[in-house]
């Protein structure tokens, strides 16, 4: 038998952290190792406890979610940011910072349970609404000139294959789209990840958009 996802819930407000940690304890497979307050805390607590997913809160005192997830980079925990979607320049610093989805704060216990799981699993969560303000963000900023050289070390197929991470689509999307094995896509996007340097779809798609691959709009 597997060992249950290993979770530390991070909010400055007791009875959200309170609430979250009841839910996640009662869900087969989820263990939450952990509470913390604010960012600071959360960096003792995922030091000691070594999660397996973070759900940080996004402001918060002493040290916010940003600058805690950007310090647990390094780690082998994965961080999903909780956001209300009116902080937009949040949400590109997150992405930024290595978090691997999004949830808004009033999902359902459902959303909140299966966004634990994908993220667990290595996949990104990023919500239709979190990567149209994304893509608003790119559209904002100027066109940049050149291919990157960590591009340049991607096959055609490769590129292709970015592509389509870039506009949300999942493995077994894109295998239908290009006719391949959903296997062959899987093994195109871990060596993309591997060349790219980056750890997941959240990543994948910063990289598409900053590097001009994709272009906002342009499907």
């Amino acid at each position: 038998m597997s060992a249950p996802i290993s979770v530390v819930v991070v909010d400055d407000q007791d009875m959200v952290r309170a609430g979250f940690t009841a839910l996640l304890n009662a869900q087969p497979g989820i263990a939450v190792v952990g509470q913390a307050a604010d960012g600071q805390e959360a960096l003792a607590v995922c030091a000691a406890t070594a999660p397996d997913v973070v759900l940080m809160d996004v402001r918060m005192p002493v040290l916010d979610g940003v600058e805690a997830t950007k310090r647990l980079a390094d780690s082998d925990s994965r961080v999903l940011m909780l956001t209300t979607f009116d902080i937009d320049d949040y949400v590109y610093a997150a992405l930024r910072a290595g978090a691997s989805g999004f949830l808004l704060k009033d999902a359902t216990p459902e959303e909140l349970v299966a966004a634990v799981r994908v993220v667990a699993e290595g996949e990104s969560l990023l919500a239709p609404t979190v990567t149209s303000r994304l893509i608003a963000h790119f559209t904002r900023q100027p066109a940049l000139v050149g291919t990157p050289p960590s591009l340049a070390e991607l096959t055609p197929r490769e590129r292709e294959v970015l592509v389509h991470v870039a506009r949300g689509l999942s493995n077994a999307e894109i295998a239908a789209r290009l006719v391949l094995a959903e296997q062959t896509v899987k093994t195109h996007v871990s060596r993309i990840f591997l060349k790219l340097g980056i750890r997941d779809r959240a990543q994948a798609v910063m990289v598409a958009y900053e590097t001009g691959l994709v272009s906002p709009g342009v499907f």
